[in-house]
Order: C-alpha cells, then structure tokens, then sequence
C-alpha cells in the first residue's frame, strides 16, 4: 500500500466525508454500538451536512488519501467543544477524526493524529487535545490512549447523557 498523503478538505470533498460517516454509524450498528453516532446516516442530515461545510472556514479540515483514494478526514481547531473545560494554555483541539471504512486498520486514524501534531507544532502549543465517546466498551478512548494521549476527565452531553472522555497530549 502506499503512503497516506494528507491535503487540505475542499467544498467538493464534503460528500465524501458524509460518506465515511455512512459507512461509520452503519459498522458501528451492526456491532449493536449505536451510542457513538447514532443509527442514521449522515447523508441528506441537514444538521451534519452544515457542520462539515463549516468545518472548512472554522477549522483547518484534511483528507487522507491511500493510492488517491479517500482513507480519512482530521478537523483541528484552536478552540475546544464547548462541552468540556477550558485550556489553561494555547492548545491545537481535534474538532473531528475518521477512517473510512475500507481503511479502518491500516493506520489512517494513526497518521491524521500525527498530522495534528505536527500542526500543534507549527502553531508553537505544546498541547494537543480531544474528546471522544466513552461509551460501550471503551474501545475509542483505548484507540486514542494507544496513540499517547492520557485521559483528562470524563464528562457528559445533553438529555441523553452521552459519555465523553476528554483526553491530551503533551508534545
């Protein structure tokens, strides 16, 4: 396989990264995980479908591609969710990380987290920092624990009280 090459998300790519998520919720039900996204596609969801589009003037927002193909998107941002506490210093945030379904495995999440990094770097903050669902078997926050972030807190969200984990990494 070749190398993963990363470049910036433009407005085209958006119905590629509603795609991904497709395939994301569709795997994540038929494994009965259906607290992380839901069980709805993200195609023709008005709500998500601003949300990517925003992605591209609020955040810097990439594509992962594997031999031209798209293999995973990364949204990183200076300011945090609004859900979880405030830095105590500059931080470079990820808003948003997937691996497209026919990549999960082959080091696409591993790489984009990498990317932020070396964004983090760029910027001059020692800290990067994300959040993720904590919900069902943990798998998400022992994924991002694999790639050196350490757990920061747990919170919840909304009515339904959706478990997050907010982790960091210390460059």
């Amino acid at each position: 396989m070749s190398d993963i090459k990363i470049r910036r998300t433009v407005e085209t790519d958006i119905p590629t990264v509603l795609k991904m998520g497709d395939d994301a919720v569709s795997w994540l039900v038929s494994q009965g995980r259906t607290g992380q996204w839901g069980e709805k596609p993200w195609t023709g969801n008005q709500a998500i479908t601003q949300k990517m589009h925003a992605r591209l003037t609020t955040c810097e927002f990439y594509l992962a591609e594997i031999d031209g193909e798209p293999a995973g998107a990364l949204a990183v941002s200076r300011e945090a969710q609004p859900y979880v506490a405030v830095a105590e210093e500059p931080e470079l945030y990820v808003q948003f990380l997937i691996t497209a379904g026919a990549f999960r495995g082959h080091g696409v999440g591993a790489r984009l987290l990498a990317h932020a990094r070396e964004r983090a770097e760029a910027w001059g903050v020692a800290q990067v920092r994300v959040d993720c669902y904590a919900g069902d078997d943990r798998k998400l926050v022992a994924f991002y624990v694999s790639q050196g972030f350490a757990p920061i807190e747990t919170f919840t969200v909304g009515e339904k009280n959706w478990p997050g984990q907010l982790l960091g990494y210390r460059l």
